[in-house]
């Protein structure tokens, strides 16, 4: 077995660079795997570079502190706008979470420092995370993905910038 990696800290270019870097040395017909990696756009990324499977602990622990992964980017249901917001996390998407708590419920499970909030948070964060592989798999299969990849990131980083 071989092993790569690059360490937590360094600029995300440099780290795209270095998986870029080693993953052509890689045998094809073996998993390549990162560990400790990364947001959403980070993993896909890593899937153009030739990346097979991640493991990460990010969608728990920002869940802890109010962060939820949407398409449109993360946001902090923390924040006083969502006070009120009727509206899931992500609509549609067919969680636990969001099929049954507005913004505002889980706002509120936050700021009353609910144990609840964070369980329900890191249910959708994960949800969220199967749900962006299985699209993965979906657009490699039809050759796709890097058309598809570059808009996702696009709008998630947009998404960002804006909120």
């Amino acid at each position: 077995m071989r092993w790569a990696g690059v360490s937590v800290g360094e600029p995300e270019p440099e780290m795209l660079k270095q998986v870029g870097a080693t993953t052509p040395f890689m045998p094809a017909d073996k998993p390549r795997y990162t560990m400790g990696l990364g947001t959403p756009p980070q993993l896909l990324k890593m899937v153009a570079l030739g990346v097979d499977m991640f493991d990460c602990v990010l969608p728990s622990r920002v869940a802890r502190n109010g962060l939820a992964f949407t398409p449109d980017g993360s946001i902090n249901l923390r924040n006083e706008r969502f006070r009120a917001d009727p509206n899931p996390i992500v609509d549609g998407l067919a969680n636990y979470t969001c099929r049954n708590f507005s913004r505002a419920d889980l706002r509120h499970l936050l700021m009353a420092q609910e144990m609840l909030a964070g369980t329900l948070l890191t249910l959708h964060n994960l949800h969220f995370y199967l749900d962006l592989m299985s699209q993965v798999r979906a657009h490699l299969e039809a050759g796709d993905y890097g058309v598809w990849h570059r808009q996702w990131v696009q709008r998630y980083e947009a998404g960002m910038s804006a909120g």
